[in-house]
């Protein structure tokens, strides 16, 4: 791998280039999960749907959105948490930013409302890589990648999310940040 190229680890950010040209990630902040020699896993961070949870799961009371993980296996649903004392088997992914856990304890305490939702994050799909995959995608310089933490990301409004990330990377990518969708219109 060239030397230039950003190395990735579990709970990186990857923000998408703004003329990456794939619809899927078009202005999309990846939180990788996952990331090993096999591959990476990782949730869109951005794209919110007009579904919430209790659309898809009859068992919770609670209007909480879903957001699009990814074009991958959209008929599966996965959470991001920042309260791994209420959920156990919680996989760390960085310090205070946890994935997956008891899906029980996860309804029990959305349903009481000691869960609330600035501290979980629902998903429908992931985004996946396989071997390689990210990498070449490194190279060709389609991801940015960023360090964060659990506060920024649970605490940073959606719509706001993929400037905010760049703003705060601050230099070059604050003008990036900038740019327009359609470079047409600028």
């Amino acid at each position: 791998m060239n030397t230039n190229t950003p190395t990735v680890k579990n709970g990186d950010l990857l923000i998408a280039e703004p003329f990456m040209g794939d619809t899927n990630f078009e202005r999309s902040v990846v939180l990788v999960c996952e990331h090993s020699d096999a591959g990476t896993f990782g949730l869109v961070l951005n794209q919110l749907t007009d579904i919430h949870l209790s659309d898809v799961i009859e068992e919770v009371q609670a209007d909480l959105p879903l957001f699009v993980g990814g074009p991958v296996q959209q008929n599966t649903l996965h959470f991001i948490h920042r309260r791994p004392d209420l959920i156990d088997n919680s996989i760390r992914i960085s310090d205070g930013l946890y994935w997956s856990g008891d899906f029980e304890q996860v309804k029990q305490a959305v349903n009481l409302g000691t869960l609330a939702d600035q501290d979980i994050r629902f998903f429908i799909g992931y985004s996946g890589w396989s071997e390689g995959q990210l990498d070449e995608e490194l190279v060709q310089k389609a991801w940015i990648v960023s360090r964060t933490n659990a506060d920024f990301l649970f605490d940073t409004p959606t719509n706001e999310f993929w400037r905010g990330v760049l703003k705060r990377m601050g230099g070059e990518y604050k003008s990036i940040a900038h740019y327009p969708v359609d470079p047409r219109l600028n």
